[in-house]
């Protein structure tokens, strides 16, 4: 993999694993940056839960960024940035997870424009997560499995559904959260 990163461009830090083959792909002018010590899942039993897909990067859009933080692990994830995708360290991305920051159907004017994406520190990703445009997870949150997350989640929450609503935030007092 490193062989093929250096090919096309893209920054890959020291101890980076990969089990099975990852795609990455950007545009001339697009960036790719990986930090230290991450875990690349792409082979259908490298994850208990199945990985359907092989993990994947794209930053195809002219000037779309994918900035990946040190430690962060993925299992058949795919992110697409058609402007910027920013992922803190730690980050752990369950089994056939997706980020995206735009609709990606630029001719029409329903979908609008594209938003950057922030996942911060310490954030999980529960398996089968969808983060689209315009979000922000703050640091050491969780996303719970099969989430659709359209609305940015605060920092310390557990968030889960479709739409993704917080169910836990440890600054609410007691009796007052949402029941799951």
């Amino acid at each position: 993999m490193r062989l093929v990163s250096n090919l096309k461009k893209i920054e890959i830090g020291e101890n980076c694993s990969f089990d099975g083959l990852a795609k990455f792909k950007r545009s001339e002018t697009g960036k790719i940056v990986v930090g230290s010590g991450c875990t690349f899942l792409s082979s259908t039993f490298s994850n208990i839960l199945g990985i359907y897909k092989p993990c994947s990067l794209m930053a195809t859009a002219k000037n779309a960024s994918i900035s990946i933080g040190s430690n962060c692990g993925f299992s058949g994830t795919s992110i697409a940035a058609a402007l910027t995708i920013k992922v803190g360290n730690n980050v752990r991305f369950g089994s056939n997870t997706m980020v995206t920051d735009s609709d990606w159907h630029f001719e029409d004017v329903r979908s609008g424009g594209s938003k950057p994406v922030f996942i911060e520190d310490d954030v999980w990703l529960g398996a089968n997560v969808v983060v689209l445009k315009g979000v922000t997870i703050g640091k050491n949150s969780l996303v719970a499995a099969n989430s659709v997350v359209f609305a940015s989640i605060p920092e310390n929450c557990i968030a889960a559904g479709n739409p993704c609503t917080v169910v836990f935030d440890p600054s609410i007092k007691k009796g007052r959260q949402k029941s799951s």
